[in-house]
Protein backbone atom coordinates (compact mmCIF):
# COMPACT_ATOMS: atom_id res chain seq x y z
CA UNK A 1 0.00 0.00 0.00
CA UNK A 2 1.63 3.26 -1.12
CA UNK A 3 0.86 6.81 -0.15
CA UNK A 4 2.32 9.45 -2.42
CA UNK A 5 2.90 12.83 -0.85
CA UNK A 6 5.27 15.62 -1.89
CA UNK A 7 6.54 13.37 -4.71
CA UNK A 8 7.83 10.79 -2.20
CA UNK A 9 6.40 7.28 -2.12
CA UNK A 10 5.69 6.07 1.37
CA UNK A 11 5.36 2.31 1.64
CA UNK A 12 3.34 2.38 4.84
CA UNK A 13 0.36 4.39 5.91
CA UNK A 14 -0.06 6.31 9.15
CA UNK A 15 -2.64 3.72 10.21
CA UNK A 16 -0.20 0.83 9.70
CA UNK A 17 2.53 2.69 11.61
CA UNK A 18 0.14 3.38 14.46
CA UNK A 19 -1.01 -0.26 14.56
CA UNK A 20 2.55 -1.58 14.58
CA UNK A 21 3.54 0.93 17.26
CA UNK A 22 0.58 -0.08 19.43
CA UNK A 23 1.39 -3.77 18.99
CA UNK A 24 5.03 -3.25 19.98
CA UNK A 25 4.13 -1.08 22.98
CA UNK A 26 1.68 -3.69 24.27
CA UNK A 27 4.27 -6.44 23.86
CA UNK A 28 6.93 -4.27 25.56
CA UNK A 29 4.61 -3.67 28.50
CA UNK A 30 3.83 -7.39 28.78
CA UNK A 31 7.55 -8.25 28.62
CA UNK A 32 8.51 -5.61 31.20
CA UNK A 33 5.87 -6.80 33.63
CA UNK A 34 6.67 -10.48 33.16
CA UNK A 35 10.46 -10.21 33.37
CA UNK A 36 10.30 -7.76 36.26
CA UNK A 37 8.01 -10.10 38.18
CA UNK A 38 10.18 -13.15 37.51
CA UNK A 39 13.64 -11.58 37.93
CA UNK A 40 13.04 -11.42 41.67
CA UNK A 41 12.16 -15.11 41.87
CA UNK A 42 14.86 -16.81 43.98
CA UNK A 43 13.56 -20.28 43.24
CA UNK A 44 14.98 -20.28 39.70
CA UNK A 45 18.03 -22.52 39.22
CA UNK A 46 21.26 -20.52 38.61
CA UNK A 47 21.74 -21.80 35.04
CA UNK A 48 18.15 -20.97 34.21
CA UNK A 49 18.48 -17.54 35.85
CA UNK A 50 21.38 -16.65 33.54
CA UNK A 51 19.46 -17.82 30.46
CA UNK A 52 16.40 -15.96 31.68
CA UNK A 53 18.39 -12.73 32.11
CA UNK A 54 20.08 -13.05 28.72
CA UNK A 55 16.85 -13.68 26.88
CA UNK A 56 15.02 -10.90 28.71
CA UNK A 57 17.75 -8.48 27.59
CA UNK A 58 17.45 -9.69 24.00
CA UNK A 59 13.67 -9.25 24.07
CA UNK A 60 14.08 -5.76 25.52
CA UNK A 61 16.69 -4.83 22.91
CA UNK A 62 14.50 -6.02 20.03
CA UNK A 63 11.50 -4.14 21.36
CA UNK A 64 13.37 -0.91 22.11
CA UNK A 65 14.93 -0.88 18.63
CA UNK A 66 11.48 -1.53 17.19
CA UNK A 67 9.93 1.33 19.17
CA UNK A 68 12.73 3.73 18.21
CA UNK A 69 12.45 2.81 14.54
CA UNK A 70 8.67 3.15 14.53
CA UNK A 71 8.85 6.55 16.24
CA UNK A 72 11.34 7.82 13.68
CA UNK A 73 9.24 6.46 10.81
CA UNK A 74 6.19 8.18 12.29
CA UNK A 75 8.18 11.45 12.41
CA UNK A 76 9.27 11.01 8.80
CA UNK A 77 5.77 10.08 7.69
CA UNK A 78 4.15 13.04 9.43
CA UNK A 79 6.68 15.50 8.00
CA UNK A 80 8.32 16.34 11.34
CA UNK A 81 11.71 15.86 9.66
CA UNK A 82 12.72 18.18 6.82
CA UNK A 83 14.78 17.09 3.78
CA UNK A 84 18.13 17.87 5.43
CA UNK A 85 17.24 15.93 8.56
CA UNK A 86 15.90 13.10 6.45
CA UNK A 87 19.24 12.80 4.61
CA UNK A 88 21.12 12.65 7.92
CA UNK A 89 18.64 10.24 9.44
CA UNK A 90 19.66 6.59 9.59
CA UNK A 91 16.52 4.73 8.61
CA UNK A 92 17.77 1.27 9.40
CA UNK A 93 16.41 -0.73 12.29
CA UNK A 94 19.04 -1.17 15.02
CA UNK A 95 20.78 -4.51 15.41
CA UNK A 96 19.40 -6.97 17.93
CA UNK A 97 20.94 -10.40 18.52
CA UNK A 98 18.89 -13.51 17.86
CA UNK A 99 17.84 -15.70 20.72
CA UNK A 100 19.50 -19.04 21.38
CA UNK A 101 16.72 -21.54 20.80
CA UNK A 102 18.34 -24.11 23.13
CA UNK A 103 18.09 -21.59 25.98
CA UNK A 104 14.62 -20.44 25.01
CA UNK A 105 13.35 -24.04 25.08
CA UNK A 106 14.12 -24.35 28.80
CA UNK A 107 12.36 -21.11 29.75
CA UNK A 108 8.80 -20.98 31.08
CA UNK A 109 6.05 -20.94 28.44
CA UNK A 110 5.24 -17.24 28.88
CA UNK A 111 8.92 -16.30 28.45
CA UNK A 112 9.08 -18.43 25.29
CA UNK A 113 6.01 -16.61 23.99
CA UNK A 114 7.57 -13.18 24.64
CA UNK A 115 10.84 -14.19 22.96
CA UNK A 116 8.99 -15.55 19.94
CA UNK A 117 6.66 -12.55 19.57
CA UNK A 118 9.54 -10.07 19.90
CA UNK A 119 11.41 -11.94 17.15
CA UNK A 120 8.35 -11.98 14.90
CA UNK A 121 7.70 -8.24 15.20
CA UNK A 122 11.41 -7.41 14.89
CA UNK A 123 11.70 -9.53 11.72
CA UNK A 124 8.59 -7.85 10.27
CA UNK A 125 10.10 -4.43 10.91
CA UNK A 126 13.46 -5.52 9.50
CA UNK A 127 11.77 -6.51 6.24
CA UNK A 128 9.83 -3.24 6.18
CA UNK A 129 13.00 -1.24 6.85
CA UNK A 130 14.81 -3.06 4.03
CA UNK A 131 11.90 -2.34 1.69
CA UNK A 132 11.97 1.35 2.58
CA UNK A 133 15.75 1.49 2.08
CA UNK A 134 15.45 -0.25 -1.28
CA UNK A 135 12.72 2.09 -2.48
CA UNK A 136 14.71 5.12 -1.32
CA UNK A 137 17.76 3.91 -3.26
CA UNK A 138 15.71 3.24 -6.39
CA UNK A 139 14.29 6.76 -6.32
CA UNK A 140 17.74 8.42 -6.17
CA UNK A 141 19.46 9.51 -9.38
CA UNK A 142 22.57 7.51 -10.22
CA UNK A 143 25.03 10.37 -9.56
CA UNK A 144 23.63 10.81 -6.04
CA UNK A 145 24.17 7.12 -5.38
CA UNK A 146 27.79 7.43 -6.47
CA UNK A 147 28.32 10.49 -4.27
CA UNK A 148 26.81 8.61 -1.32
CA UNK A 149 29.21 5.72 -1.89
CA UNK A 150 32.15 8.10 -2.03
CA UNK A 151 31.06 9.81 1.19
CA UNK A 152 30.74 6.47 2.95
CA UNK A 153 34.22 5.48 1.80
CA UNK A 154 35.84 8.49 3.44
Amino acid sequence: MLIVSDSQAKPITAHVLHSLYTEVMILADEARAYFERHQENDSIAPELAVSFSCESLKVTTRLMHSIAWLLSEKAIHSGELDEAQLKEHDRELGYAPASDQRLVDILPTQAQYLVSESEVIYDRLKRLSAQIQSEALQSKPFHHLMLDRLQQAF
